[in-house]
C-alpha cells in the first residue's frame, strides 16, 4: 500500500532566519531531504514540504525545533533535532540550550548542546563531586573547563587545578628530552586547549603565572590538601584504583572535582583494572557526588563520530556474544 502524500508549507519569520535555516548552499534542506525521503523547496520565507505523511510530519517538527533557536543554527542542531524527533523526545532545543556555563574571551557562549549535557551541566552544579562518563566528542573535558572558569569568575574558588595520567609516559619520563614541563606538556596539551579557547591565551598564560591555574600530572597530586579548588581529572580511565582514590581523597574545604572519562578507550597495561570503572559501583550511592552517562547521541563533533562509535560498540558486543 502506497505512503499518502501531503504537501504543507512551513512559514519562517523573515528573510534572514529563511536563509540560516537552509544553511550554504541550501545543505542543511538538502540534508532533510535525503534524511526523510521528502522534498524541501525554499519560497522567499516559506519552505514547502511535499511527500509521505509521516517524513513531512517529523520534518516539520525539527524546523519548528530548529527555529526556536535565537542564535546562529549550525547543522549539528539538525541532526541533534532529527535525533530528538526520532527517539520521541518532547524536548525543545531552546530549552536545552537555555543555560550558559560561561562566555569566552571572543565573546562565544559555551552551553549544553544535547539533553546529556545539559543533565551534566546540572549535576556539576549540584553535587561536590562529578563523574563525567562517555565516549570521546561528548564535552565531558571542554564542560567541567567551562565550569570551572566561571566559578573562577564568581570568584566561588580560588584555584583552578586541572590534571590527567600520563600513563603513555609510563616509568619513562626521564628519557625524554627537556625540562620536567617539556616531558608532560604533551600529555597535558588538550587541558591547555581547551583553556586557551575559554580564557584567551593571554589571560590564561596570567592565571598560570600567579599559580591560579595548575596543569600537572595526577602523580603530583599526591600528599597534597586541595582547599578552595576546582580539580578536574581528565582521562580518568587510565587511573589505577589507588590512584582513582589518591584523588578523590585530595579534596579540601570549599572544593569541587570534577572527572572524566571513557571507559571504551583503556591505555591502562593488560591485568591493570581502571579506578573509573570500580568507582561507580563503590561511589554510587555517596551523597554529593553525582555521575552522568554520557553516549553517541551527545556527541557534538562531526556526525560520522556518532557513526564510528556506534559501529565499535556494534563489533564489541558481537565479539563478546
Amino acid at each position: 500500500m502506497a505512503h499518502q502524500a501531503v504537501e504543507i508549507v512551513f512559514s519562517l519569520s523573515d528573510i534572514a532566519q529563511a536563509q540560516t535555516i537552509s544553511g550554504k548552499g541550501d545543505e542543511n534542506l538538502r540534508w532533510l531531504e535525503a534524511q526523510y525521503g521528502i522534498k524541501v523547496i525554499p519560497r522567499g520565507i516559506d519552505l514547502i514540504l511535499s511527500g509521505d505523511v509521516e517524513g513531512v510530519e517529523k520534518v516539520r517538527q525539527i524546523l519548528e525545533n530548529v527555529a526556536g533557536l535565537k542564535r546562529d543554527i549550525t547543522a549539528h542542531d539538525f541532526h541533534y533535532a532529527s535525533t530528538l524527533i526520532d527517539a520521541g523526545s518532547g524536548a525543545s532545543l531552546k530549552e536545552i540550550n537555555s543555560e550558559v556555563v560561561v562566555t569566552t574571551a571572543r565573546g562565544r557562549q559555551i552551553y549544553p548542546r544535547t539533553e546529556g549535557q545539559k543533565h551534566y551541566v546540572q549535576a556539576i552544579n549540584n553535587n561536590v563531586i562529578v563523574f563525567g562518563i562517555g565516549p570521546a566528542g561528548t564535552g565531558k573535558t571542554y564542560l567541567a573547563m567551562a565550569a570551572a572558569v566561571a566559578a573562577l569568575k564568581r570568584k566561588e574558588i580560588s584555584r583552578l587545578i586541572l590534571t590527567r595520567p600520563a600513563v603513555e609516559a609510563g616509568e619513562h619520563l626521564g628519557f625524554l628530552p627537556g625540562d620536567l614541563q617539556d616531558k608532560v606538556d604533551p600529555y597535558l596539551r588538550p587541558l591547555y586547549d581547551a583553556l586557551y579557547d575559554i580564557l584567551g591565551q593571554e589571560q590564561y598564560l596570567k592565571l598560570r603565572e600567579k599559580g591560579v591555574i595548575e596543569v600537572a600530572p595526577l602523580a603530583y597530586m599526591r600528599g597534597r590538601t586541595l582547599d578552595d579548588s576546582f580539580i578536574i581529572l581528565d582521562e580518568a580511565q587510565n587511573t589505577t584504583d589507588e590512584q582513582m582514590k589518591m584523588f578523590l581523597t585530595r579534596l579540601g574545604y570549599g572544593s569541587k572535582a570534577i572527572v572524566t572519562g571513557d571507559v571504551t578507550q583503556i591505555d591502562l597495561p593488560r591485568g591493570r583494572r581502571s579506578g573509573l570503572i570500580k568507582v561507580s559501583k563503590i561511589l554510587k550511592d555517596v551523597r554529593g557526588i553525582g555521575f552522568c552517562y554520557l553516549t553517541e547521541s551527545d556527541v557534538v563533533r562531526h556526525p560520522l563520530v556518532q557513526r564510528i562509535i556506534k559501529a565499535y560498540e556494534a563489533f564489541d558486543a558481537d565479539e563478546n556474544e
